[in-house]
């Protein structure tokens, strides 16, 4: 008999968990029931798993998925982290306990490399009306494989970010390097100067050692443009360093 801790046995389960996901309606930016104990994960190279508490407070019993997967969010793509239990009921006011192993990988050992924890949550079918549809909701969240060599806090590394505005395809844009081997989480980016103003709310992360833009369409080159901006740090807490000079870039 098959141990269900082999590879194998996981990868089955796993792939048998995406069939369900498949047949199962998803809306993004509905209000989820469930909810899970942070915000991100950090998972350091030389830890084999950590955890997160996932809570039921509503009064409906739900059954629950769990998983792993890539930025794109694809459902193709194998991805050296397991989830456990990948399946599981919870009922109201109820909370469990899932582990996210990792698997052996050859992931960068010069950066973070950024995964997702997925929760989805499949309420109980109601047999006593007719014509119900229960929508399956799903929460995702940023799991982050940091080599443990990388001691630092990522914070601190923030004013390493280099700013600057450039002509991309004749338009012009805001341009954030980031040398750094951590990913920067921007919950808002503020570029003004002289009467010139224009705010990015859930602006796209800058991912490690590469370059991210943002299109300006309110604002023209000039002396004097800041960049102010705000992060989330790997405890949920928001950090706004102080504002920052522009760079005039051909």
């Amino acid at each position: 008999m098959h141990s269900l801790n082999t590879p194998s046995a996981l990868s089955n389960m796993f792939a048998a968990c995406l069939l369900v996901l498949g047949l199962i309606a998803h809306i993004p930016g509905s209000q989820a029931a469930l909810s899970i104990n942070g915000t991100r994960v950090v998972l350091t190279s030389d830890q084999r798993s950590t955890s997160l508490i996932v809570n039921n407070p509503s009064q409906q019993v739900y059954a629950v998925q769990t998983w792993v997967n890539t930025e794109s969010d694809d459902t193709t793509t194998t991805v050296p982290f397991i989830a456990s239990p990948p399946l599981f009921r919870l009922d109201p006011g109820k909370e469990q306990q899932v582990q996210i192993n990792r698997l052996p990988n050859d992931l960068p050992k010069d950066r973070e490399s950024l995964f997702f924890f997925n929760v989805q949550e499949i309420p109980q079918a109601d047999t006593t009306e007719a014509n119900v549809l229960n929508i399956a909701l799903r929460t995702r969240i940023k799991l982050f494989y940091r080599p443990a060599h990388l001691k630092e806090n990522p914070t601190l590394r923030l004013k390493d970010l280099q700013w600057s505005i450039r002509q991309i395809a004749g338009q012009t844009h805001l341009w954030v390097n980031n040398p750094t081997p951590f990913h920067v989480s921007f919950l808002r980016i503020e570029v003004k100067a002289n009467g010139q103003q224009q705010t990015f709310s859930s602006p796209a992360m800058a991912h490690p050692m590469s370059t991210q833009s943002y299109p300006l369409k309110s604002i023209k080159p000039a002396a004097g443009l800041q960049v102010t901006f705000s992060v989330v740090d790997d405890y949920g807490a928001r950090i706004t360093p102080a504002p920052v000079v522009i760079q005039q870039a051909p």
